[in-house]
């Protein structure tokens, strides 16, 4: 079974957010690069959601979430077996307090 990936808006953002980043302190070919990898990291889900750990922090919620650490940043998803469904709901700098992982409902 592989699994489709798919990109909640609210990560999507984030990736727009950090893209703005890296473009103004580091330039458009570090920001691209550093993208691109976050990007095809969730790849990795298609044939195995279940290899990301199990976010503790979220574990208060009804749905499991697990993450996968691309560079400094963890990909926070979540996945439907029967839909056959991976949802990166998040993507999170792990440079943060990581108290601020719970700012995404």
């Amino acid at each position: 079974m592989k699994f489709e990936i798919i990109w909640s808006e609210f990560a999507e953002k984030q990736l727009d957010a950090i893209f703005e980043y890296h473009l103004e302190k580091a330039g458009y070919r570090i920001a691209k690069k550093l993208i691109q990898k976050i990007i095809s990291e969730p790849n990795k889900l298609e044939n195995n959601p279940y290899i990301g750990q199990v976010e503790d922090l979220l574990k208060a919620r009804k749905e499991i979430y697990r993450y996968l650490v691309c560079k400094n940043y963890k990909l926070i998803y979540s996945f439907d077996e029967k839909k056959e469904r991976v949802k990166i709901i998040d993507v999170f700098d792990t440079r943060q307090n990581p108290i601020k992982i719970e700012r995404s409902k």
